[in-house]
């Protein structure tokens, strides 16, 4: 030991137990044992040192009575010993909430000398050093764990007795405050969703700009928006049929409807010089066909042009993780499934039916299955993006969803979504002041998960400096650790004489 340790030293696990034990569960198992005693098995420990009793099993009263091994008492210390959490350690407090309980075969109790603070060992068996000691002795594969040998094999810094309950007293109250700031930051994420779902509601039912309609008396009403695209829309395809006409060509054919819709909403109260339309009127909705996927499409690892997949449409971003790939041949003849950056995307089948995004404006991209492009023309796309993320928005995609084991939109009902609609002044006017919002709860949101990863890390730095003896002053009136050790050794020595005299006893009976 260094100078800094002068009273410390160093010494196994072993050492400091008077028990190291685990325990055991009926043949078959405890499933469909509804009530007994509480079996406590990896599951039930946290990685913050605390348990989880979502999911509690139970053995039988007559076989916990029975086990000579396994029972848990206050202070004990449970250590995963097996599987992919090997090493997961909890402490036993006075708020464990069962007065009689029992470790199944996956979970050592770890049995602290009553020389020794337990808490003491416990924070250092969760710290970064003591985990990766521990995890020393994994034997076997990712199924493999921990034996007794452990134990031995573990060595903890052990420093005089008085120290170590300075040590506890002052570790509590800071990683208490470490507790608090996390409880506190945790609430971050949850705000600012709250944050932005508000100020999407109020973007699409006109609250979010009525000062600005005050200022902005004079602007054409969205019905009117409606009818110059109607126009508009059959002037295009009255000259597309007089050319087709003209040179012999087949007649063209119409995506959009003749005249605006006729569209039942909810009871919204909405602007005057708002209107209601739906998806279909506003926007060209298209996929890839399944008959093109099967004949046409294979995904590759690698290739020229890549696929947009549902995983890589999350709600309101695009997300160019896990890509895959098809051959630029196969995107040319497939033309009516490309993407060219304008396009909302919509997840149409799986767990995130309802998702939206716009479409990836850099480099060439193609439809994959499950995913929907919607084509916007007369209206802002971005407006019609930000609307199909809020709360009505979502309600009415959300309404269309066949209620079946996997959730599911057809073209069909995509293109009935009902759509509040603004003027297109207003629809920039809103998308412009959401951006603005939502680039403060962004900036938020990144000042968070830095403060975050800074607290998560802080644990463990605390921690860290505790064992290097930095946390407390020596004291050089404190019996030396040395000292200490041999009064567990001797405390030891008699419990092991205490379990003979006991085994002689029983075999006599």
């Amino acid at each position: 030991m260094s100078s800094t340790f002068k009273k410390w030293t160093t010494t196994p696990l072993e050492n400091l137990l008077i028990s190291l034990e685990s325990g055991s569960r009926p043949r078959g198992g405890v499933r469909g044992i509804p009530n007994g005693i509480p079996s406590i098995g990896g599951e039930h420990l946290t990685y913050k040192g605390t348990f989880d009793f979502t999911s509690i099993k139970y053995v039988p009263k007559e076989f916990a009575n029975n086990m000579n091994k396994g029972r848990i008492q206050k202070d004990d210390i449970l250590i995963v010993k097996d599987g992919a959490t090997t090493g997961k350690t909890a402490f036993v407090d006075e708020y464990f909430p069962f007065k009689d309980a029992v470790v199944n075969e996956h979970v050592f109790i770890c049995r602290p000398s009553k020389f020794i603070e337990p808490k003491f060992l416990f924070r250092f068996l969760t710290s970064k050093e003591g985990q990766e000691r521990i995890l020393e002795n994994f034997q076997g594969s990712a199924q493999g764990g921990i034996n007794l040998s452990f134990a031995p094999n573990t060595e903890v810094p052990f420093p005089p007795f008085n120290e170590q309950r300075r040590i506890v007293a002052k570790l509590e109250k800071l990683l208490h405050k470490v507790d608090a700031c996390k409880e506190r930051l945790e609430k971050i994420p949850l705000i600012l969703k709250r944050f932005r779902q508000s100020v999407l509601a109020a973007a699409c039912s006109g609250r979010l700009t009525a000062d600005w309609r005050e200022k902005n008396p004079i602007i054409e009403p969205a019905i009117k928006l409606l009818a110059s695209i109607t126009e508009r829309r059959r002037t295009a395809y009255e000259t597309a049929l007089r050319a087709s006409s003209r040179e012999g060509n087949r007649k063209p054919r119409k995506i959009f409807p003749d005249e605006p819709p006729s569209v039942e909403s909810a009871d919204v109260d909405l602007p005057e010089t708002w209107t209601v339309t739906n998806v279909d009127f506003l926007a060209h909705v298209t996929k890839l066909a399944g008959f093109e996927y099967t004949k046409h499409i294979t995904l590759l690892d690698q290739g020229d042009v890549p696929v947009v997949r549902a995983q890589n449409v999350q709600m309101g971003r695009f997300v160019p993780e896990n890509l895959k790939y098809i051959m630029k041949d196969v995107s040319n003849f497939l033309d009516r499934s490309q993407l060219h950056g304008r396009e909302i995307l919509m997840v149409f089948i799986g767990a995130g039916t309802g998702n939206v995004c716009m479409a990836p404006k850099k480099g060439r991209w193609h439809l994959a299955p499950n995913v929907a492009k919607i084509d916007v023309d007369g209206a802002n796309s971005h407006y019609l993006l930000l609307y199909l993320q809020s709360p009505i928005g979502f309600f009415y995609t959300t309404s269309w969803i066949k209620a079946t084991a996997q959730p599911s939109l057809s073209m069909k009902t995509i293109r009935k979504i009902v759509v509040h609609l603004p003027p297109l002044e207003e629809q920039q006017e809103i998308v412009r002041r959401l951006k603005e919002l939502f680039e403060k709860a962004d900036e938020i949101e990144e000042r968070y998960k830095k403060a975050k990863a800074f607290v998560d890390r802080l644990t463990q730095s605390i921690l860290a400096k505790t064992f290097r003896g930095e946390l407390v002053p020596q004291d050089p009136n404190d019996e030396p650790a040395s000292v200490l050790l041999e009064r567990i050794r001797e405390e030891q020595s008699k419990i092991k004489t205490d379990i003979k005299i006991k085994t002689k006893r029983r075999v006599k009976k």
